[in-house]
């Protein structure tokens, strides 16, 4: 049994070729990728062993998929067969002005059709020690969203810590649930909190007046957000923000804060100037943490590694972050030439 799980959504990525707009040639890139299943692979590249739960149909998009996720080594054991198709998003890259765009195809996908019941927790989790899941599958249907609180649940039941990206997503919340209504309620059993600068707020309903439609951050105010989560949920150990200047579609500054029992920290910044896909940094970063996490004693090499790790995920095509330890933490030391490697 895989020691770190995630529990979620693969699905096929169709991406217009380069910069591209939607059918500007007739063609698309087909990969695979979703918020836990980019975790599951980050966390492998990382060494540790890790597993993806979810649920795919049986026919030969779902073989793909399951075959995508073992070339990286992830523990796919617990993926359940079921339903009749595979999610899809469409992915049309911005550049400059122009921002990307996603577009959803992901109703009726097999984990959207599955319900309370459908997953052996106890066997699941036995011998496991970290369950990361987001809010995104609770987004997609109601029986998903109670899937999901019956997860994080299970999972506090044997002893096994847990993360959750808080990931808004304001495209899939169409069932007749807000998102504050499913996600603090699902919060309530998480232990490690992660967001962006937005997610808190729509997530949760968590305001302090943060602007995030600026391209300037005031990390004053992230330190107040960051108080306040951990005020109303007292049960989690840790919230992480990350923070993203965005100066156009290839430019952002990239940095981070965590906030635990001992204070606040705040990450060293990048800046990104060159982005080749910033699909993914999300999920990279919340990876990045769940190892540093277990990896490191001091909490802000933690955080430093999450931002070095995510940073480098920019540059790399596609949702999953193909990067080493060695690579992050290269980066980490402060070597950011991007010279030839001989």
């Amino acid at each position: 049994m895989a020691d770190y799980l995630t529990f979620g959504e693969i699905m096929l990525r169709l991406k217009s070729p380069g910069h591209e707009r939607f059918f500007q040639s007739p063609q698309f890139e087909a990969t695979f990728g979703g918020g836990e299943a980019n975790v599951a692979v980050a966390l492998c590249n990382y060494g540790l062993d890790a597993g993806f739960v979810s649920a795919l149909p049986d026919n030969d998009i779902g073989e793909c998929a399951v075959r995508e996720l073992r070339s990286f080594g992830v523990d796919t054991s617990h993926i359940r067969r079921s339903g009749d198709r595979v999610g899809v998003y469409f992915l049309e890259a911005g550049a400059n002005q122009r921002p990307s765009k996603v577009i959803y195809d992901r109703a009726n996908s097999s984990i959207a059709e599955c319900k309370p019941g459908d997953f052996d927790w106890p066997a699941i989790f036995k011998g496991a020690k970290w369950l990361h899941i987001t809010g995104i599958t609770p987004a997609l249907t109601q029986g998903a969203a109670e899937l999901s609180l019956e997860c994080v649940k299970a999972a506090k039941e044997a002893g096994v810590s847990v993360s959750c990206d808080f990931n808004y997503r304001g495209k899939l919340w169409k069932y007749g649930k807000s998102a504050p209504e499913v996600m603090t309620e699902l919060v309530k059993f998480v232990d490690v909190g992660v967001a962006n600068e937005e997610d808190c707020q729509k997530s949760l309903g968590i305001s302090v007046d943060v602007e995030v439609e600026s391209g300037e951050l005031d990390t004053k105010k992230y330190e107040a957000l960051s108080a306040k989560v951990l005020e109303l949920f007292p049960n989690m150990e840790a919230i992480a923000i990350t923070l993203r200047e965005s100066k156009s579609a290839d430019h952002n500054g990239w940095s981070a804060c965590f906030r635990d029992k001992d204070g606040f920290k705040l990450s060293r910044r990048y800046e990104m100037t060159d982005i080749v896909d910033r699909v993914g940094g999300g999920d990279s970063f919340a990876s990045a943490l769940i190892y540093g996490l277990n990896a490191y004693a001091d909490r802000q090499q933690s955080l430093e590694f999450a931002v070095a790790a995510s940073c480098l995920k920019h540059s790399v095509l596609g949702d999953f972050n193909r990067v080493s330890v060695a690579e992050v933490e290269k980066l980490m030391s402060g070597d950011a030439s991007g010279r030839v490697q001989r």
